[in-house]
């Protein structure tokens, strides 16, 4: 499997890290895992054909930073040419229906594609499909409905947490997996409730037994700060800090 980071930032425009994005390869196939603004287009930045794309997972709908590319993503599917056939299924948590629904509301243009659209909504759930297994767990993000998930695939694993705060779940979501990609909103010192700090993260990951961790969804004042160093006093395995574009084999 190989992930790769399509947007390591938030909702703040930044030149060097575009909103939440990431994608998983699976022998080639794509997954994506959020969608906000801008994802579109670094897909074919990272030499990703987005028609091949036919599961998009959610974390949460409630903010822009991390759905606001869908209604683009469809659009391009339906009107390239040749256009798409293939069934497409997005997942998400509690409001997912509803909010494409209101998509299909504001952009008429995006109803009734070439194609067939199946919209999932999960909690603790578990998810089949070629041989790979999507596992999701409602996780806490103040008053937002959130979920994490762990994919797996011949006995690899890899978990985005999507926005969270510690908790238990995460904790368990991430249990001996083999690449935890955790968000790591503020830096030490500078906690917001319903987001992780690098202590926090390490701390996720040390209690998981994660063997990798990844460090995104970044607001620009971590970029003043050592949150790698932060990170590696609690946790004693590898960190990397996300960078937009970076590839990781599993």
């Amino acid at each position: 499997m190989q992930l790769i980071i399509l947007g390591s930032g938030v909702g703040v425009p930044r030149s060097k890290r575009s909103a939440p994005g990431l994608c998983v390869k699976v022998k080639n196939q794509p997954i994506l895992f959020d969608s906000g603004s801008g994802t579109a287009y670094q897909l074919p930045k990272a030499g990703i054909n987005y028609h091949r794309i036919d599961r998009i997972f959610y974390s949460h709908v409630a903010h822009p930073d991390h759905i606001n590319d869908l209604s683009a993503i469809v659009f391009a599917k339906k009107y390239d040419y040749p256009g798409r056939k293939d069934s497409l299924t997005i997942t998400g948590p509690k409001g997912i229906k509803r909010f494409y629904e209101n998509l299909e509301r504001l952009f008429p243009t995006i109803k009734n594609p070439p194609f067939s659209v199946t919209i999932l909504e999960v909690d603790t759930s578990q998810i089949e499909f070629n041989g790979i297994v999507v596992e999701s767990k409602p996780l806490y993000h103040g008053d937002v409905e959130s979920v994490g998930y762990r994919l797996e695939f011949e006995g690899k694993s890899i978990v985005y947490s999507g926005d969270t705060d510690y908790c238990h779940n995460l904790v368990e979501l991430a249990r001996d997996t083999d690449l935890l990609v955790i968000e790591c909103s503020f830096p030490d010192g500078f906690k917001v409730k319903g987001h992780l700090t690098p202590s926090l993260a390490g701390r996720v990951a040390q209690e998981a037994g994660a063997r990798r961790v990844v460090l995104t969804h970044l607001y620009p004042l971590c970029d003043r700060y050592d949150i790698l160093g932060q990170t590696q006093k609690i946790y004693q395995g590898e960190v990397i800090v996300a960078e937009d574009l970076m590839k990781i084999d599993v």
